[in-house]
């Protein structure tokens, strides 16, 4: 069930993203909202030939080099895309976030050419897909923590480990595997690896059964001496601060995501209470109906507000990690709120999978997760503000 905007602002888009816009609301109402639901309740990845189809349609390479098959766009134009996607359809939205937003943007931003040429043609025609491994059975939200390690012989690295909380894990035919590849303390040991999903050694846990995010694959993912050739290392140890900067680039994608959420929530709420009576009215005749919606639509513009302007700020790079902060807490945030104010003035409707409310807020409660969670991303907006770090462990 698809809402329709009321009011459908441009917020500063260029014609050719709205156009762009245009073109992805279009595929995602008409072809994707359909699907999105059995793909939900049966717990399905997005099929292979819906991947090609994206990658068509010039979708999965917006933000990548135009020799490697892709566009060149600004992130921003990725973010339209993904938002208009994910209202209908998380999991084909996901498609476009990893290849724009996710690991396969940080290969073309860190990584050298041969590796560069290598991964990114397949991955933008969507014959291949790239997830990123980096938490681990204890060390979540500290990533530093890790204990995969990745040992140089000759001309190769041997893996060993366990990652958990792989968005794609399982499915995806490449992953973006963050490791310690140096015998120090920290974050100054910490590199990152291009690893093929068939490499002798990987072996997969059981699939997760998670409250939303279903249709996105996830499981923990073990390296049992892993010989990874060295020509896939993207970024050896001690330059950690620039993967986690490019991470920055995964947030804003995921800040995205939730954004569309809680626009999906406004949007399906301004039909319902226009068309829905009680006490002989119009749910929307009633003064708390409108407030509730007010409070809605206040939440989510200034969330789009914050996620607009880290992107228009990164342009074809990276984005401020203190602006992607401040636009990732308030959306997943948001999200959270919007969706539940959603089910309430559906009522029981709300409730009910028909009305497909109740599968925004499971979706909402899984990206405020993923990516950092807002607490975390709390004390990075003090730490970035000042310009300082602060230890949790003491």
């Amino acid at each position: 069930m698809s809402g329709t905007m009321v009011n459908d602002p441009t917020n500063g888009l260029s014609e050719q993203q709205l156009e762009v816009r245009r073109m992805a609301r279009e595929l995602a109402r008409e072809h994707y909202a359909p699907l999105a639901a059995r793909w939900d309740a049966e717990r399905l990845p997005l099929p292979h030939e819906e991947r090609r189809r994206l990658g068509d349609l010039g979708l999965l390479g917006i933000t990548l080099p135009e020799e490697f098959g892709g566009s060149g766009a600004p992130v921003l134009d990725a973010l339209v895309v993904i938002e208009e996607l994910a209202k209908e359809c998380r999991p084909a939205a996901f498609q476009v976030f990893e290849c724009t937003t996710g690991p396969a943007a940080v290969v073309n931003l860190l990584g050298g050419d041969e590796l560069r040429a290598r991964c990114l043609p397949p991955v933008i025609r969507g014959d291949a897909t790239m997830a990123v491994a980096i938490s681990e059975p204890d060390a979540g939200s500290a990533a530093t923590d890790m204990t995969t390690r990745a040992v140089r012989d000759g001309d190769s690295y041997r893996v060993s480990g366990s990652k958990r909380w792989i968005s794609g894990g399982g499915h995806a035919d490449q992953y973006l595997l963050y490791a310690r590849l140096a015998d120090v303390p920290g974050a100054r040991g910490i590199g990152a690896l291009v690893v093929d999903a068939d490499t002798p050694g990987i072996s997969y846990g059981a699939q997760e059964k998670l409250m939303g995010f279903r249709g996105i694959p996830s499981c923990d993912i073990h390296f049992d001496d892993v010989r990874v050739p060295a020509a896939n290392l993207l970024v050896d140890a001690g330059r950690f601060r620039e993967l986690f900067t490019g991470f920055s680039l995964e947030r804003l994608g995921n800040a995205t995501m939730s954004l569309a959420l809680a626009q999906a929530a406004v949007d399906r709420t301004v039909d319902y209470v226009q068309t829905r009576t009680a006490f002989g009215k119009p749910l929307i005749e009633f003064q708390a109906t409108q407030l509730t919606l007010a409070d809605m639509v206040l939440q989510v513009e200034a969330a789009r507000l914050l996620v607009y302007r880290a992107a228009r700020g990164a342009g074809r790079g990276l984005p401020s990690p203190l602006e992607v902060s401040l636009a990732k807490c308030t959306a997943n945030e948001t999200a959270k709120r919007v969706t539940d104010l959603a089910i309430q003035l559906h009522g029981g409707n709300g409730y009910t999978e028909e009305y497909g409310i109740e599968r925004l807020h499971r979706d909402a409660h899984g990206w405020a997760l993923a990516g950092g969670t807002p607490t975390m991303q709390r004390t990075r907006i003090v730490s970035e503000l000042l310009g300082r770090s602060f230890d949790q462990r003491r």
